[in-house]
């Protein structure tokens, strides 16, 4: 992928940022790990429901974080010359339903292609014009509709994960993907297996409610990231690297435990400009350079989950995304901007 001039510009001055403090690295996954024992402690217990239901809960929050380191590895961010933590990420992944390898491939295409007409679906949930969605048939209407729908994220384990990560990337190449299948393996053993020897609501509250839990959220944010009001989506001949970070991903704003569980990937324009950034120095990053301080910006309030989830296909006309109703009854911006698309 070629990066435009501006984009590399802009590219140079987020390298003081790129570097990451290795100690640091592993203190804070260390401490995220300990917590996230403890709460699988909790939840496998036979304490009662109302405290062994809360810890899988919070625990299913954890993993999100957890996430983030497993995600920054494979960008090169953090654990850039540690072989060992390198192999328990890998080994994370396959815990998670998310073969390091099949991650890697989708999640880099996304970030070289995201916010594009035609091509931004790999890794990424579709986008259709208006125009394009009138000409598609039934069928391809059935499938955009079925994918952009919060059940998806909310069944995200079975949708995205498993069937996304796991079961599809194996059917289609199965000697590259072989690590889907052993994941699958992992996954399902680890699950009988503390089911045979905990009870099977045992099993589920310490390990499947959790990853359930997590799978949904991460699938959400991953949506919310790319599709909020205010992005812009971009013809692939008027595409660039910098304007799809800029412009087409957002700022996901919450107080510090949100932060927290989240691993800052809220700052997410800022990771679309520089993967290489480790997550923790995200925000110094932001607060450093200007052109990454006017950020489209969105939450987990449910007045911001909802604009964004309405949010269906775009019109190149109002240079803005419109829901279906309004797609469907020619709605259009009072004051329309330049067409991208």
């Amino acid at each position: 992928m070629a990066i435009d001039s501006v984009a590399s510009e802009l590219i140079a001055e987020t390298r003081p940022y790129c570097v990451e403090d290795p100690a640091k690295s592993r203190r804070l996954f260390w401490i995220t790990v300990v917590i996230a024992l403890g709460l699988f402690a909790l939840a496998l217990s036979p304490l009662p429901r109302p405290v062994s239901w809360t810890a899988a809960v919070l625990l299913g929050l954890t993993n999100v974080r957890i996430f983030i380191f497993f995600h920054d590895y494979l960008h090169g961010a953090i654990f850039k010359k540690d072989r060992f933590h390198g192999r328990l990420m890998k080994l994370y992944g396959l815990l998670i339903l998310t073969p390091h390898r099949v991650w890697r491939d989708s999640h880099n295409y996304h970030h070289n292609h995201t916010s594009k007409i035609v091509g931004s679906s790999i890794g990424s949930y579709p986008i259709l014009t208006v125009r394009m969605y009138r000409m598609a048939t039934p069928w391809q209407r059935f499938k955009y509709r079925a994918v952009r729908h919060p059940l998806n994220m909310v069944l995200g384990y079975l949708t995205v994960f498993m069937l996304g990560m796991c079961i599809k990337p194996l059917l289609e190449q199965p000697k590259r993907y072989y690590l889907a299948a052993v994941s699958l393996l992992v996954h399902f053993g680890l699950l009988f297996g503390l089911g045979y020897g905990f009870g099977p609501e045992a099993a589920i509250r310490a390990y499947l409610a959790p990853l359930a839990l997590s799978c949904a959220a991460g699938s959400y944010l991953f949506y919310a990231q790319h599709n909020y009001p205010g992005m812009t989506i971009y013809d692939r001949r008027d595409w660039s690297y910098g304007q799809a970070a800029l412009h087409s991903s957002s700022m996901m704003t919450g107080g510090p435990l949100m932060r927290w569980f989240t691993g800052d990937i809220g700052f997410h324009h800022v990771h679309h400009l520089s993967s290489a950034i480790p997550f923790y120095r995200l925000e110094e990053a932001m607060k450093a350079l200007p052109v990454l301080q006017n950020p489209g910006t969105t939450s987990f309030a449910p007045k911001d989950v909802w604009s964004c989830l309405r949010l269906a296909l775009w019109d190149p006309v109002s240079g803005r995304m419109l829901s279906y109703k309004e797609a469907s009854s020619g709605a259009s911006s009072a004051t329309s901007r330049p067409s991208h698309a």
